[in-house]
């Protein structure tokens, strides 16, 4: 399994307004957003991501990382034992994912587009 970006995900009230501030203050590209969600980037493949609530996982991710075989990752966070938060699912929007819980708290989304 190759890790092919990692991305902070940061909770917000306000979408629009969070989408402005960052872009303006950093420059970076508008490259998805479902309304819900959205990922900012620059040219080298930089990214943030800005949530207000997940649509389909019950908390919200404090980082995303996605990797080219997300059946290994899940088979290796069972064989860890961490805490799964959301189920392996392959989401309507095109990403197959599942969370964890690590053992500070934070929830680590892990997933591959499909």
């Amino acid at each position: 399994m190759n890790i092919e970006r990692v991305a902070p995900v940061l909770t917000t009230d306000d979408l629009p307004t969070a989408v402005r501030q960052h872009r303006a203050v950093l420059g970076l590209d508008l490259v998805m957003d479902l309304g819900w969600v959205a990922f900012l980037a620059d040219s080298e493949g930089h990214q943030l991501g800005l949530m207000t609530r997940d649509a389909t996982a019950p908390v919200n991710p404090d980082v995303s990382v996605f990797v080219d075989d997300v059946e290994a990752a899940h088979a290796a966070a069972l064989d860890a034992g961490v805490e799964v938060v959301h189920p392996l699912t392959s989401e309507p929007w095109g990403v197959t994912r599942f969370f964890y819980r690590d053992a500070s708290g934070r929830v680590v989304n892990v997933g591959t587009h499909t």
